[in-house]
Formats: C-alpha cells, sequence, structure tokens
C-alpha cells in the first residue's frame, strides 16, 4: 500500500515541477500584447509559410477596433471586437486590388481572419482559432527598440 502512495506523491511532485518550468518564463518575457502588435504569418491550415518582410501581416488597434495589414501585396483594413474571454471578430476585411503572385494564399488569408472565433498566445505567437481548431499562427516582429 505504502508503494502506490509513494509513486501517487512523486507523479504529483514532477507534475509540480513541470509546471514551473523555464518555458513559463520564457513565454512570458516574449509575450506581446494582442493589440499594438505587428503580427507576420508563419503558418496557415496547418501549413508552415515563408513570407517576404512587410507581407502577411496584421495589427489591431485598440483605439480605433480598426486592424491593418497587408495580404501579398495588397493593403488590408478591417473591424475588430475582442472579449475578456478570448473571443475575437474580425471583418469584414477589405483590400485593395492589385494583382500579385500569390493572391490565392492573400484570399485564403483574409478568409481565415474572418472565421476567426477565438485566440490564444503562446509566447511571440498568435494563434487564430475557428471554433477550437487553429486556422493560423503569427509572430509578433520585433520593435525598433529591440
Amino acid at each position: 500500500m505504502k508503494t502506490p502512495l509513494k509513486i501517487l506523491f512523486l507523479a504529483a511532485v514532477a507534475a509540480l515541477a513541470a509546471s514551473c518550468c523555464a518555458c513559463r518564463s520564457y513565454q512570458k518575457r516574449t509575450r506581446r500584447p494582442l493589440e499594438g502588435t505587428l503580427w507576420q504569418l508563419v503558418q496557415l491550415d496547418g501549413q508552415d509559410v515563408r513570407c517576404a518582410p512587410d507581407t502577411f501581416t496584421l495589427t489591431l488597434d485598440a483605439a480605433t477596433g480598426t486592424l491593418s495589414g497587408s495580404g501579398a501585396c495588397n493593403r488590408l483594413r478591417g473591424s475588430y471586437t475582442t472579449t475578456d474571454r478570448r473571443e475575437l471578430k474580425i471583418g469584414p476585411v477589405g483590400a485593395t486590388r492589385m494583382a500579385c503572385p500569390d493572391m490565392e494564399r492573400e484570399q485564403k488569408f483574409v478568409r481565415t481572419l474572418e472565421a476567426t472565433t477565438h485566440y490564444d498566445m503562446d509566447g511571440p505567437l498568435l494563434l487564430l482559432l475557428c471554433d477550437g481548431e487553429v486556422r493560423a499562427v503569427l509572430q509578433a516582429q520585433p520593435t525598433e527598440a529591440e
């Protein structure tokens, strides 16, 4: 009887130690605010993407409730609302109408933004979710002060 209790106690101590690991500290240090941060797309529908600088970006402005950003070559504008329960509603999103080589990804990016229902954050990453499924991951871009 004492052996199972000892195993249970050691498992509880190990779980507690794991929850206090250095990665939690890293996440807090690297976390950026949802609003006012320049985010750039790094994953769309489970596929890693490489984006040229200043493309596939997003910035949320808390003062006006608007978003701005860019796709492959078009400027994006729209509105958004958020709650303290990490609900996020984006759209409609409008874009300029220039034609460019990566239009398919740009259209998919806009559709994903407009389908977003919630968000989560993991260190410097912003996860956009639609009904519990991660649809896009964006990474905080360094500021001039960094």
